[in-house]
């Protein structure tokens, strides 16, 4: 098994969630502007599921084009509300926005992973959750963001299932790594192929 890659993400759960699991990672940032991607492919009416894979594969490649021979892992999460593509926020009044209009809703949440080599996709898998919000009155949603640093907000998106977020959900269906940003037994089983 191959055991030690670049990670394209500078999301912290997602390199601990690798590290938790064995797998060492030089984290390399992509620096791909999500923004104009999203902006892009919307416009050419793109599923949330397809701008997950395709950021992705994006975020993978760019870096993966730098460092040859080196195995490189990108990943990207969305939320879909039936069908709407929801990012995450540039700021708290933008976080408060968007938990106002998830709230007492069910919702997908897509997380994609791409590895890469020399520039190339050699790898994807896509797996998405199902997370309805309870019905909260709007100080509940207020009280929360209060609780978060805006590095966590801004990184992650509006809720940490890992931490205090999962109080605002009645129902959580699928895999809680997926839901944090990395469907990890995947992607072992997948490094496990490699030599």
């Amino acid at each position: 098994m191959i055991n030690k890659i670049i990670l394209a993400s500078k999301s912290g759960v997602r390199k601990k969630i690798l590290t938790e699991h064995g797998i060492e990672c030089e984290v390399i940032t992509s620096n791909v502007d999500e923004d104009q991607v999203k902006e892009s492919l919307l416009k050419e009416k793109a599923t949330p599921r397809i701008i997950s894979k395709n950021l992705a594969e994006l975020k993978a490649n760019k870096v993966s084009g730098k460092k040859q021979n080196r195995i490189v892992l990108g990943a990207d999460s969305v939320i879909d509300l039936n069908g709407e593509l929801i990012s995450k926020p540039n700021n708290r009044n933008e976080a408060l926005s968007i938990l106002k209009k998830l709230n007492g809703k069910k919702h997908q949440l897509i997380s994609s992973v791409c590895i890469s080599k020399n520039g190339s996709m050699i790898w994807n898998f896509t797996d998405s959750s199902n997370l309805t919000m309870k019905d909260l009155d709007i100080a509940d949603i207020e009280s929360y963001l209060i609780k978060i640093k805006d590095k966590e907000l801004f990184s992650y998106g509006v809720y940490q299932i890992e931490s205090g977020g999962r109080f605002l959900f009645s129902l959580i269906e699928g895999d809680e790594n997926t839901i944090m940003g990395l469907p990890i037994k995947q992607i072992k089983e997948y490094l496990n192929k490699l030599q």
